[in-house]
């Protein structure tokens, strides 16, 4: 996907009303209150992999910096513990992305909000470039 098609699809998922139920989307998969989808997949050996994956995320954030202004930079390892280790309950999509995503870069646009985040879901899985949209504030 190029750039013109991220974001076109970033706009489709701001613009597109959340599913009722959990399943795909027109652009890719989501549940009540958020959507995202892939937009790059880097695999191969994993330092390549993940710098070219973080790259993939700050060539856009400069262009979505243009349209909204600077990202908040959050890290997603305290919302994991919480989660994880003291048992709270995170909200989706925020739960969900704390398990294979470090961190995002996350705005606030409108009633919602659109983060891109690196996401890796195991060793043999590629890194993978998400846009995701939520009415959901982050935890």
């Amino acid at each position: 996907m190029n750039i013109a098609e991220q974001l076109a699809t970033i706009d489709q998922l701001w613009a597109d009303p959340f599913p009722d139920d959990h399943g795909g989307s027109v652009a890719g998969w989501g549940g009540p209150g958020f959507v995202m989808a892939g937009l790059t997949e880097r695999g191969g050996a994993r330092d390549l992999a993940e710098a070219q994956a973080d790259a993939d995320r700050d060539g856009l954030t400069a262009l979505l910096t243009g349209r909204w202004g600077e990202p908040y930079r959050l890290s997603l390892w305290s919302v994991h513990v919480r989660g994880v280790e003291q048992g709270e309950e995170i909200p989706e999509p925020w739960g969900w992305l704390s398990a294979c995503a470090q961190d995002l870069h996350l705005w606030n646009v409108g009633e919602r909000w659109v983060a891109l985040a690196v996401s890796r879901q195991g060793e043999e899985q590629p890194y993978q470039l998400l846009a995701v949209v939520t009415d959901v504030a982050p935890p």
